[in-house]
């Protein structure tokens, strides 16, 4: 599996290149500013790019802006955000394109290896990895009259849930219940979002990217 690196700061750069490559990923290029990822994306066309989002040259937004640009010219490329904050305006954009995996992970709280591990293969599979706090702050202004204020609080819950992108299995060890259980609530977030059964679409990137739209 094909990994674009963006990452100034360097030790943390060769840390996520060291780990990455440990696990089976190659890593065909790290770099540590915003025009060099471009040129990368581009060139490589990786199976994921892990992004930070404050890279040169303006240390702002950069990363962001940069994956916005780097799917629209390449279509469904599946991007990991990992960064020290939430930038609510273009990580809405960003979550909101319907095409390729999408994940967004706080640096301070990625404590496991092995987890982080698995989200950037989640993303690079098409799936969604996001932090519980991601989701948080980005749903802090949301109204209340959307579809969303249908679902009941543990449907609420499951939802938060498979846009960390786990699975019913999972969610169910999470919740102390069955996954049949899970499977009932999932079923009833699909139909309450309109998401109706689809060859071409998959419910579940749909329904989180409908719990993060604003």
């Amino acid at each position: 599996m094909r990994v674009v690196i963006a990452e100034d700061l360097a030790l943390l750069r060769d840390g996520l290149t060291r780990l990455l490559r440990t696990h089976g990923f190659e890593v065909v290029e790290a770099v540590d500013n915003g025009p060099m990822l471009l040129a990368a994306l581009l060139r490589h066309r990786p199976d994921v790019a892990v992004i930070d989002v404050r890279l040169p040259p303006t240390q702002t937004d950069e990363g962001l802006r940069i994956a916005l640009e780097a799917r629209r010219r390449i279509p469904g490329l599946p991007v990991l955000i990992l960064s020290q904050y939430v930038e609510q305006l273009y990580a809405k954009e960003l979550l909101s394109d319907r095409s390729g995996g999408i994940g967004y992970l706080l640096k301070d709280r990625v404590g496991d290896v092995e987890q982080f591990v698995e989200s950037v293969r989640v993303v690079a599979a098409g799936g969604t990895a996001m932090d519980a706090e991601v989701i948080a702050q980005l749903l802090s202004r949301r109204g209340r009259d959307e579809p969303l204020s249908a679902l009941t609080p543990r449907e609420r819950e499951v939802l938060g849930l498979m846009a960390e992108g786990l699975s019913n299995q999972a969610i169910a060890a999470r919740l102390v219940v069955t996954e049949k259980a899970i499977g009932k609530h999932t079923s009833s977030i699909f139909a309450k979002l309109n998401l109706p059964p689809s060859d071409d679409q998959n419910r579940r990137v749909l329904a989180v990217l409908a719990y993060l739209e604003s």
